[in-house]
Parts: structure tokens; sequence; C-alpha cells
């Protein structure tokens, strides 16, 4: 390479002409306080040089869940990690709209495909939890343990300890246990989930694919989130690594407090891809309270379904900005219509916080029956303020009344040879079921019964027991005692299927 040097005159004029501009540059004023950039007003948080003794500090709290149960014929297996991984790739379904009676027909046939005896099945499975209180209370996902039998838990030590099912939430997937220990047991805080931020570093543990103890980091990705997974969505987005097994285990803040409970990934070949979600603590920390109280979950209504308001509909109704929930119907005897609430108007406000669509059905289920909420409304062009006393959701059964004990959520009736089940939201999701419709799920059928005889197969309802509505199995178990106490020779069921309504004699042995 050839190098250019320049004459000693040329030199010079480079000189002066620097000197000139260094010169310019000293005169010119110094920027004013005003004029110069605003401090950040957050503090930067520095990046861990290590997760450490954090980790160390909280893996004491966080446990392994093991269950053992019953899968019966027509039920989904949950596995969560306790496998190896591997799926069985069975034959596909053809697809038919959603509850038709071909789809009914078709998954019907590939679960019990004819001349094929359908038996129950023991499954075993695993999964993740965190101890919330020394006097052993566990927090863990209700898909973990909701076909259990039997529940254990093994602590980091390696203790095991025989846990019981306190309450469960198959709408937001949580459920609480109880464990027995003689000594107070490690527990983790819940935190503040609504202060997290997309891009704060997250510790998330559990027992992914039954290894016990697994830490990972990661960040917040997104907040809000809805996934269609259920009528309350609105998941924490990570991209800590979670897999199978990490179910019910938490995601830690850097304080070492709770804000998400690991629940769910977007993985097609079921490991993690950098997409998990967890249930925000804050939306958790209410299931969780009354479900240590009560045993159950009792969630608010007003009686509307509503969509999000889109920058379309927006426009249509001269809506600026485009922003909040259109009513797009109200139930006539709920207690939004007796508010006053319209179809078309558009709830802009909860308790004076601005919200987007989704967010209006979870907002109300968190509150008590019987409690009031305050709704900004927009109506035609015009705001204004309504209160709405807040109901019981229809779709939960009656709460039980003071001292008394709840029923239970499923019922063997061996006189009739078959087993009906409460009809939570879990099950209407399954069923393709509206929120209107009452009656008991048919969960099992005694081969050669008299169920079976009159074709009545799992996933019927029944509706009605001798001529009375029937919303319990315990309803149902009494209307039985109450018929052979009478020394009727026969009782009379009302059975819905895809077919439709039919009324079923069933014959009474005398006692």
């Amino acid at each position: 390479m050839t190098h250019i040097r320049p004459t000693r005159s040329a030199r010079l004029r480079i000189a002066a002409t620097l000197a000139t501009s260094l010169a310019a540059f000293a005169a010119f004023p110094a920027p004013s306080r005003a004029d110069a950039p605003a401090p950040s007003t957050s503090t930067p948080r520095m990046i861990p040089v290590s997760f450490a003794d954090m980790a160390q500090r909280l893996l004491p709290a966080v446990v392994n869940i093991s269950i053992s149960g019953t899968l019966r014929p027509g039920q989904d297996e949950q596995d969560d990690g306790g496998g190896s991984g591997e799926e069985d790739q069975g034959p596909q379904i053809p697809q038919f709209p959603p509850g038709s009676p071909m789809d009914r027909f078709f998954h019907q046939f590939m679960d019990h495909p004819p001349g094929e005896e359908a038996e129950p099945r023991k499954i075993q499975a695993l999964g993740s939890g965190f101890i919330i209180d020394p006097a052993g209370y566990v927090v863990t996902n209700n898909h973990v343990v909701a076909e259990a039998d039997t529940v254990s838990v093994t602590l980091q030590d390696n203790t095991v300890l025989p846990a019981r099912i306190v309450g469960r939430d198959p709408s937001t997937d949580l459920a609480l246990l109880k464990v027995e220990s003689k000594t107070p047991l490690p527990a983790v805080p819940f935190g503040d989930s609504d202060t997290a931020r997309v891009g704060d570093w997250v510790l998330a543990i559990g027992n992914p694919f039954g290894l016990s103890g697994t830490v990972t980091a990661g960040i917040v990705s997104s907040r809000g989130r809805d996934i269609q997974a259920g009528l309350y969505d609105d998941f924490i987005q990570t991209d800590a690594s979670i897999n199978r097994g990490n179910s019910g285990g938490p995601l830690f803040d850097l304080h070492g407090n709770v804000i998400g409970i690991n629940t769910m990934i977007y993985a097609a070949s079921g490991g993690s891809v950098g997409i998990g979600f967890a249930i925000p603590s804050d939306d958790a920390r209410v299931v969780i309270d009354q479900l240590r109280k009560t045993g159950h979950v009792s969630r608010g209504w007003i009686g509307v379904k509503v969509q999000n308001v889109t920058p379309e509909i927006a426009s249509s109704l001269k809506l600026s900005p485009a922003r909040g929930a259109q009513i797009a119907s109200v139930d006539d005897k709920g207690p939004a219509a007796k508010a006053g609430l319209q179809k078309d108007d558009v709830v802009q406000s909860v308790q004076g916080k601005p919200i987007e669509g989704h967010m209006l059905p979870r907002l109300i289920a968190q509150m008590q029956p019987g409690s009031t909420v305050d709704l900004g409304i927009w109506r035609k062009g015009k705001t204004m303020a309504i209160t709405v006393t807040v109901a019981r959701s229809p779709d939960q059964p009656a709460p039980p009344a003071k001292g008394q004990k709840p029923g239970p959520s499923e019922v063997s009736l061996a006189p009739l040879g078959l087993s009906v089940s409460l009809l939570d939201d879990a099950l209407r999701q399954k069923n393709h079921l509206g929120d209107d419709q009452r009656g008991v799920l048919v969960s099992a059928v005694t081969s050669g019964g008299p169920a079976a005889t009159h074709g009545i197969k799992v996933g019927d309802l029944v509706t009605e027991v001798g001529q009375d509505e029937v919303d319990t199995p315990d309803a149902v178990q009494q209307a039985l005692t109450r018929a052979q106490g009478q020394k009727a020779r026969s009782i009379l069921l009302l059975v819905q299927n895809e077919a439709g309504l039919r009324w079923v004699p069933f014959p009474l042995s005398p006692h």
C-alpha cells in the first residue's frame, strides 16, 4: 500500500484550522441545567453476577408433587412430566364442528372402539409446587392433582409427606394442598405481579421431567397474555425454560417473591422453546385465599357478555380512543340489567381503572357476591357511571350453608350402574357445554349394568331425577335414597346427549 505524506505547508494549514475550531468550541456556552436531558427517574438494575445465593435460599420451599390415580374411560390423561416425554401418536380424528354429533361420535369411537372393553387405568404423574405457609400449605396447578386418588409431597431433603387437597379451582387451574410436619416448613411469600415489567429478570424453579430442584432464569417476555385457555386468561409470558413437570412451580422476581405460578408452555414437541406462561400472583392470591378459607371459590357475576373494542367497532360507534369492553348481550334477569346496562354500552373502567375487553370477566369474577362495582360507561357519545351489585355466578353450585359440609363432587350410584360428577368449568369446556347448561355429568358407566343396558354413556347429562331438577351428585343420591325409602319399583332419569333428551326408567330392587 502507498502512503501519501502531506507537505509542510499543508500540515501548517491543517494545524491552524484545528486551533481555530477548538477556540470556537471553547467559547461556546455550556448547556444550562434546563437544556440538559432530565436524569432517569428509575434506578438501573445491574445484571446479576450469579443467581446462586438466591436459588440456595428459595429451593427448600419448592416441592415435588407425586400423584397416583385412576383414569376412567373417556377421561384425558394428564402427562405432566412423570414419563419419558414421548407421546403416543394414535389415529387422527377427522375435524368436525366442536360439539356436533359426528364430533362426539368419533371421539367416543376412538376412546372406546366397538368390541373393546374400556377399563379404568391406574396413572402416576409428577408436578411441582411451593410452600406458602410454614404450617404446610402448598400451592400447585389443578391439572397436576385433578385425577389424584393419593397425593404426596417430597421436600428438598427427600422427606416425603402425604398431602390432602384443601380445594381446587379448574377455572384458574389452581389447587391448594396441606401437609403435616412436626417442624415448621420453609415458605416463600407472594409478590406483587402488577409491578413486574417486560424485561425484568425472573427465576423458575421446579421438577421438569421429574428432575427435582431445577433452576432456570429468564425475563418477563410479555404481560396480560390471553391465549384462549379460559375465561380468566391473564398470563405472564416468560422465556425462562419451563418443561413438563414444571407445572405448579413458582416464578420468582429478584427479591425472592413469587410473582407467578408456572402453568403451561407453547411447544409443538412438548419441550421448552422459550415461551412459557405463568398465572400472575395477584390473580392467584385471591383464589388461594378462598380455597384456604372455604375449600371452594365464589365468583362474581353481573350477567353480560362482552367483546374487545376494535378500531373498526370504535369507528362505527364514533368512540375515541378504541378501548374498553363492548357489551354484546345482557341477561334479562342479571344484575347488569337491573342496574340499567344496555347492549352496545362500552365499559371503559372498573372501580376507576381503565380496562380492555378481556379484563372485565376476570375483574368481576374476583369480586365477592353481594359487593358493588362502579363501572365507567360510554353510551352514544356520553359517559356515565353505573353501580352494579355483583351476584354469584349461576354456573357454580350454591355454597353450603353455615355449618354444613360441602357435598361430594362425584357419587357412585351402584343400583343404576353409573357415577355422576359435578358439572364444573373444566367439564363444561371439555364437553362443549354452555354456562346455562344444568345437570350432572355421567363420569363412569358399569359394563353390563342398568345404565349401559339403556345406552347411557360417559359424557351424557342427567338433568332430572324423578321429575326433580338436579345440579349436584348429592341431589341425585338423595333422590335415589328417597325413592328406595318409598319402596318405589322404579325411578325416572331425564338424560341428555347428542341425540336430545329422553326419559330412562331404572328398576329398583326391593329393600
